[in-house]
């Protein structure tokens, strides 16, 4: 689904990727770990094509970002760690002019707002300005329009933040649903503990680099998530997020 190959991305005299490889199949949900200013970020806005790589290869569902990006953006959706929204625009409104940037005919859109207005519970302010919406409630209208055109790859970075735990649960069963079905999930996140529940593979960044890469009982051996996590990148002091 996925297939990061050597990929290099600096910016001036810092290298924010340094040579990174990482392939994700399909039905994986694969954690990307790291500390402020390790690369992921970066690395997530070269799989949407936001930013272009220095050197190396980016495909997904078999497309290329670069020379191939519409077709590769079809097949994803991306979950900013900002949940942003139009102010103006109501949640409706915003479901609605997302599903026609996808091009889906309106009998698919009517079908997919109502499912995901129920997965996400948003009847109760879906008309209402985003402009008077919570952090959880753009959070959840951001997630719904994220998978309304039912994406084959879901990038989602710091997809709980703001969330209460009714509704983290429901996100983490969102991707674990979403990999059943055959989907690939790349989750940028600082939550362990959602890590542990639902991701097969972990890779851990510090400064451009792949420090660690397994399955979560690979990794941790006899310790916790965290203290493995906080063991690997000890003593380097934070960045600003590249």
């Amino acid at each position: 689904m996925l297939n990061i190959k050597n990929v290099t991305k600096t910016f001036g005299t810092v290298k924010a990727v340094d040579d990174l490889s990482l392939e994700i199949p399909a039905g994986e949900i694969h954690a990307f770990l790291g500390p402020n200013g390790a690369g992921k970020t970066t690395t997530i806005k070269m799989c949407t094509s936001l930013l272009i790589p220095d050197s190396g290869s980016i495909t997904i569902n078999g497309f290329d970002v670069v020379t191939d990006g519409i077709s590769a953006r079809r097949s994803i959706a991306y979950v900013p760690d900002e949940p942003y929204l139009y102010e103006r625009l109501t949640g409706r409104e915003f479901l609605d002019f997302t599903g026609r940037i996808y091009g889906l005919e309106p009998s698919v859109y009517e079908k997919r707002f109502v499912e995901v207005c129920q997965q996400f519970s948003l009847d109760e302010f879906i008309d209402q300005l985003a402009e008077g919406y919570s952090h959880g409630m753009r959070q959840r209208v951001v997630l719904a329009a994220a998978i309304l055109h039912q994406p084959k790859f879901l990038i989602v970075d710091e997809p709980l933040v703001g969330l209460d735990p009714k509704h983290i649960r429901i996100v983490l069963e969102l991707l674990q649903n979403f990999a059943k079905d055959g989907g690939a999930v790349l989750m940028s996140t600082h939550t362990l503990a959602a890590v542990e529940n639902v991701a097969d593979r972990i890779t851990v960044m510090d400064h451009g680099c792949v420090i660690a890469r397994g399955k979560i009982d690979e990794l941790r051996g006899d310790q916790s998530l965290e203290q493995r996590f906080l063991s690997l990148t000890d003593g380097h002091e934070d960045e600003p997020a590249a």
